[in-house]
């Protein structure tokens, strides 16, 4: 149930974004960005582990911020995997939205996920 609520919350967020970077980010419509967030899913299962393990030593003399780095080339994955329902125009506009994401993120699983666990 969990990853079906990140899914969605991550559809929601490229919708948002979507909106916020006209220019830099299109996604056509709701069910490319359900579409979208089930690869990136998919993706931050299978290749992200990969990745971080291959970049360990940049990632601790960074002190974790090449993460981000990381979560940006994922999405440009999913670019690429989606095709032309899902557009980011460079890896300067993937990293921005892997800062918001993450940002995003963080603030609805302590804001709403927490408060339910305690309930």
């Amino acid at each position: 149930m969990r990853w079906v609520a990140g899914i969605l919350i991550n559809a929601i967020l490229f919708v948002a974004i979507a909106g916020f970077l006209n220019e830099s980010f299109y996604v056509s419509s709701f069910g490319a960005a359900i579409g979208a967030s089930a690869i990136l899913s998919i993706l931050n299962i299978l290749v992200r582990p990969i990745l971080i393990i291959l970049t360990l030593p940049v990632t601790l003399v960074t002190l974790g911020l090449f993460l981000f780095v990381i979560n940006a080339v994922t999405l440009m994955i999913t670019d690429d995997i989606m095709g032309s329902s899902f557009e980011i125009a460079g890896f300067g506009t993937a990293l921005f939205m892997a800062v918001i994401m993450s940002i995003a993120n963080l603030i609805i699983q302590k804001a709403v996920l927490e408060h339910a666990k305690e309930k």
